[in-house]
């Protein structure tokens, strides 16, 4: 399939325009390449999934995470410097960050499906749900995604009525949580002095496990392309 076909697919699905203007997403690295047979999908470019890419014979790799801030284009001033016009050797690299965590059905909503659970309201990166349950029932629930999870009851709630969530690094919206009414925010990379001073129940599920769930909705966004899931795993040891 044609690569810009491709991209077309998953910027009709989180449109560029959601990005905030301090990320990189889109093309990170774009070769001469236009038809593409093979796709790795993962959530974070390191050297070892370019590695993987190549020992699977990919043409093209899709993540969640930039893998830098600045897009490098291909064929470039570096030809003759034994970069070739051709893009031999090389391997398109395209993300979507920060649009997809916005979008309708993006990373957000997919943890809160993955979990049984459905949306009411949206407000930017936050997805609220109005529910019934014990904070012991919904912790057995988010560690089946995510059983060594962390969180914060400075309030000792026992009972959730309204859950914000964010996946990935969503900290800097608990208060805009506790304002809409939120008894308890769930995302990653909670900070010591964050949780310290929280007027609601935290749940630290990791940034991985909030958002590897995406790839599952990357293949069907490439249904009809040949995709390959990266073998990638969260830093953290438990």
């Amino acid at each position: 399939m044609n690569k810009y076909e491709i991209i077309r697919r998953i910027e009709t699905f989180a449109p560029p325009e959601f990005a905030e203007k301090w990320d990189c997403s889109g093309w990170l690295v774009e070769t001469s390449r236009q038809e593409i047979k093979k796709i790795m999908l993962c959530l974070t470019v390191t050297e070892d999934i370019i590695k993987q890419a190549k020992t699977q014979n990919c043409d093209m790799i899709i993540s969640h995470h930039p893998l830098f801030f600045l897009p490098v284009i291909f064929p470039s001033p570096l030809e003759g410097e034994g970069v070739q016009s051709t893009g031999e050797g090389l391997i398109d690299i395209y993300c979507a960050h920060t649009n997809l965590d916005r979008t309708q059905g993006g990373t957000t909503d997919t943890l809160i499906e993955t979990l049984g659970m459905k949306s009411s309201e949206t407000m930017d990166f936050l997805r609220f749900v109005e529910c019934e349950t014990s904070l012991n029932d919904f912790l057995k629930r988010l560690r089946t995604i995510s059983p060594n999870l962390r969180y914060v009851n400075n309030q000792n709630i026992t009972n959730l009525k309204k859950i914000a969530f964010c996946a990935g690094s969503g900290s800097d919206f608990i208060k805009e949580a506790y304002e809409n009414g939120a008894d308890a925010l769930v995302t990653g990379d909670i900070k010591f002095h964050t949780a310290l001073e929280s007027p609601i129940v935290l749940f630290d599920i990791g940034h991985f496990e909030s958002e590897i769930l995406i790839l599952n909705v990357f293949e069907k966004i490439f249904d009809g392309v040949e995709t390959v899931r990266a073998n990638e795993k969260s830093p953290f040891i438990y």
